[in-house]
């Protein structure tokens, strides 16, 4: 008895230990992760925050009609700060030229961010943490 019990919590511990692996979604399931896109435009909101940093740009339409609002999802506030980006790195106004992986449904206009440029000053980041 004493045995069995002692094997169910072992069984159950390793079972919550595992999952919490997981936990993390797939960008496979949001992203083209073997496409990238550029979009430029003008920055409106940079979300320093955890789990995920989101960057909002409102890009020109091309076709001459109103701009499109993309979400850029970044690193975490931690790992951004790691990589020496603050909660005012970037600030709204800055124009920017993000490249990434473009999202899985186009209407939504969602890229996930490899490279990040202002070129008003030069400033850039490249990489993908997350």
């Amino acid at each position: 008895m004493k045995r069995t019990l002692i094997v169910l919590l072992i069984g159950a511990a390793t079972m919550f230990a595992g999952g919490a692996a997981y936990a993390h979604h797939s960008f496979a399931a949001t992203y083209f992760v073997d496409q990238e896109i550029t979009v430029e435009g003008t920055l409106t909101q940079f979300m320093y925050r955890n789990p995920h940093s989101f960057v909002k740009v409102d890009v020109p339409d091309p076709k001459g009609g109103p701009a499109q609002t993309w979400s850029v999802e970044w690193g975490g506030g931690a790992q951004l700060t790691q990589e020496h980006v603050t909660r005012d790195t970037l600030k709204p106004g800055d124009h920017v030229v993000v490249t990434g992986n473009p999202g899985r449904d186009p209407s939504e206009h969602r890229i996930r961010l490899h490279k990040i440029v202002r070129p008003s000053d030069g400033w850039k980041w490249e990489g993908v943490i997350m």
